[in-house]
């Protein structure tokens, strides 16, 4: 019954809305990319792959969770190897990091929460598991895996103090289908707490810490290769993941400390790629000299960077490398009430982080690091003395940025935890 009011109310809400899906996909690519992979519509690459190896299922996001289950498929490569291994991701960004990461044809777009939809691809796919992201609940898809016997297991699970009280109100939707998850593996006990309350069975939940403490640069990104030997004497500051209304402040700091490190350039990457062009015009109108990223890609990069410069980071997946170089790294997404973004890509390399007051998204993360004095908070007013502090003093900032590293390898463990659940779940269903 619950699910029939799901549904209704989700037809309802499509039919409301389809003016502005419409609009949207005639003025934007993205929203039209993989549209019909949404709806229903195998890939041919997964219908004709020769591989016949029973399917495990894994569905991360977007990039940040594609960046953590990406050690995760690797390792159940190696741990499982008579199974195929797929990921699907909601986003178009999620989708291009994610064929880089595992190669396109194992990776496609999750359906819409559609029951046609869903139910595709669980008929194409058969999965022996399905393996979520976070905390991806979308009530056909797990409905249809249940009613196929097919079990569900949840990865690096969170819920979020702003999506809290949305789950709670709901808890009626969400008991039901939460009580058969096989294996629910919890960021923290806050998380798992959370989960229990909601529904999920108090033994199949689990702390196993969070995959994002596991990531490590793969490799070394053209990006940081270019950086390096284009400006070999260069204090960098690398700010990451920001947001409208972070770049302001960051080219505000970088004017600042700028006459006392003549030599510093900043590395500003955008959380989405939808604005690199936006963010180009605000670097143009600031009169700060500037260069984009993505004019070095197909042309000879110049010989050198001038100092003083701002390098905009208008590619896919290289600014976790890039954060290697940094003297100093801000985190964005936490200056604006947005909930923060990961501040493990540069602590795995001993920089010093700085990031705003807005890190919910990221609490256990955050205040772990704040509690060892491994993380700088600052407000746009007080942005540029805080990277002024670190750049000025090395020994400060080395510390600080050990401290982060220490942080960030004593917590690590998480994926070999999942991939034991994993297996445990496969060999019980076998």
């Amino acid at each position: 019954m619950i699910l029939f009011v799901y549904n209704v109310a989700l037809v309802v809400g499509l039919v409301v809305s389809a003016p502005w899906w419409l609009w949207r996909m005639a003025t934007t690519h993205k929203y039209r990319e993989g549209l019909a992979e949404r709806l229903g519509r195998v890939p041919e690459r997964l219908l004709s792959d020769p591989d016949t190896r029973p399917v495990i299922w894994i569905h991360a996001v977007s990039v940040g969770e594609v960046l953590a289950v990406s050690r995760l498929i690797g390792e159940l490569d190696h741990a499982l190897p008579e199974h195929r291994i797929l990921l699907s991701t909601t986003t178009r960004t999620g989708q291009e990091l994610a064929r880089q990461r595992i190669g396109a044809h194992r990776v496609f777009y999750a359906p819409l929460d559609l029951p046609w939809a869903t139910r595709a691809y669980l008929n194409a796919l058969g999965p022996e598991l399905l393996v979520l992201a976070e905390t991806e609940f979308w009530p056909n898809l797990l409905a249809g895996c249940f009613r196929r016997r097919i079990p569900v297991a949840v990865v690096n699970a969170r819920i979020s103090d702003r999506s809290w009280p949305r789950y709670r109100a709901l808890r009626a939707l969400w008991r039901p289908l939460l009580s058969r998850l096989s294996a629910v593996l919890a960021q923290s006990e806050l998380d798992a707490e959370r989960l229990r309350a909601l529904g999920c069975l108090p033994d199949r939940v689990s702390v196993a810490g969070n995959l994002k403490f596991d990531i490590r640069a793969a490799q070394e990104a053209d990006a940081t290769r270019l950086l390096r030997r284009l400006a070999p004497d260069a204090v960098f500051v690398v700010a990451g993941s920001t947001l409208e209304g972070e770049e302001s402040a960051v080219i505000a700091a970088h004017r600042s400390v700028l006459p006392q490190y003549p030599s510093l350039i900043t590395v500003l990457a955008p959380r989405h790629p939808e604005r690199f062009d936006y963010v180009a015009a605000v670097l143009a109108a600031s009169g700060v000299p500037s260069v984009r990223r993505s004019s070095w890609l197909g042309n000879e990069a110049p010989s050198l960077l001038s100092r003083g410069q701002i390098v905009l980071l208008d590619s896919i997946g290289e600014l976790a490398s890039v954060y290697s170089l940094a003297s100093v790294a801000f985190v964005g997404g936490s200056l604006v009430p947005a909930g923060g973004h990961n501040p493990l890509e540069p602590a795995q390399f001993g920089v010093p982080i700085v990031m705003g007051p807005h890190y919910a998204n990221f609490r256990s993360i955050t205040e772990d690091l704040r509690a060892h004095d491994a993380l700088r908070i600052a407000h746009k007013e007080n942005l540029w003395p805080t990277f002024d502090e670190l750049l000025g003093d090395r020994e400060l900032a080395q510390a600080i940025g050990q401290r982060a590293r220490e942080v960030f390898e004593q917590q690590a463990g998480a994926t070999a935890r999942c991939v034991d659940a994993i297996r445990a779940i496969v060999e019980r269903h076998a």
